[in-house]
């Protein structure tokens, strides 16, 4: 296979992947805005919604994750014939508890 069509590929996925992750972080912005503004009126109902946002919130960081996992194989592994930025579904995810160090 030509190499310039292997880089054409490799560089329209890294395109794809970082519009995606623009996204999410915009996304990201506007959650945490929710977030504060809903932290500042201090109303139950808009305390108790804020758990559903910072899951969302911590959702879409780990979405982050993943495909800057899978940029960085790609771009490691952009020299083979077949280069693909699927984030790794064996990527670790977060079990909810905090390490405790010491």
């Amino acid at each position: 296979m030509d190499g310039k069509r292997i880089d054409g590929k490799v560089m329209q996925s890294f395109q794809r992947s970082f519009v995606e992750v623009q996204t999410i972080l915009d996304q990201n912005r506007i959650l945490i805005h929710e977030i504060n503004q809903n932290q500042e009126r201090r109303a139950p109902v808009d305390l108790s919604r804020n758990v559903g946002l910072i899951r969302e919130l911590n959702d879409n960081i780990w979405r982050v994750v993943d495909l800057y996992s899978g940029l960085s194989s790609s771009f490691s592994s952009s020299g083979d014939a077949s280069p693909e930025l699927v984030p790794s579904a064996a990527t670790p995810r977060p079990t909810g508890k905090r390490l405790r160090l010491g």
